[in-house]
């Protein structure tokens, strides 16, 4: 049964399908919702979303992927939370700020260009290799807990981990070498 027919049933009161949508799509949601909200809210905002799910699925019209009208509630709720929050609450790290510590223009300037040509080895954002890099450094997450929202193999999540730490040595390696020849 695809998605759009999930909704519609559950549109109609069946429990099962609300389980079934959840199921498939919480995971890729909380990964999402981790990168804007602190960890201990994201489950409490994914619940937030499926009932608004449940509420607003006689809405819904398949005209695009459910995943994407999903995230547009899950949106919202994030924003809502933070919005309770006020102006102490959460608030998105700033990478700039965290480079203040450099004084040396140059080194800033190369510094940057190493992480950003670290980043580019990984792939684009959302690839595998990035995804198991941002969830295990960036989120402090546990394997396990990284192949349930991912939805692969802990082996695999392992491997993606070993072939990222491979890539970012290399790629870090090459510019430490061009930093010591020149």
């Amino acid at each position: 049964m695809d998605d759009d027919e999930l909704i519609a049933r559950l549109a109609g009161g069946d429990d099962g399908a609300l389980r079934e949508l959840f199921s498939r799509h919480a995971p890729m949601l909380a990964t999402r919702l981790r990168a804007v909200l602190p960890a201990t809210d994201v489950e409490d905002v994914l619940q937030e979303t499926f009932i608004a799910a449940w509420r607003g699925a006689r809405r819904y019209r398949p005209q695009s992927a459910a995943g994407g009208w999903l995230w547009g509630i899950a949106r919202r709720q994030a924003a809502l939370a933070l919005r309770q929050r006020g102006p102490t609450g959460f608030s998105l790290p700033d990478v700039d700020a965290a480079r203040t510590t450099i004084t040396d223009p140059a080194e800033a300037v190369a510094s940057r260009v190493d992480l950003e040509a670290a980043m580019a080895a990984l792939g684009p954002p959302g690839s595998p290799e990035r995804e198991v890099w941002r969830l295990l450094y960036l989120e402090d997450r546990p394997m396990s807990e990284i192949a349930a929202l991912t939805g692969v193999p802990e082996g695999t999540v392992k491997s993606r981990a070993h072939r990222t730490r491979r890539l970012l040595r290399a790629v870090l390696g090459r510019h430490l070498a061009m930093e010591g020849g020149s």
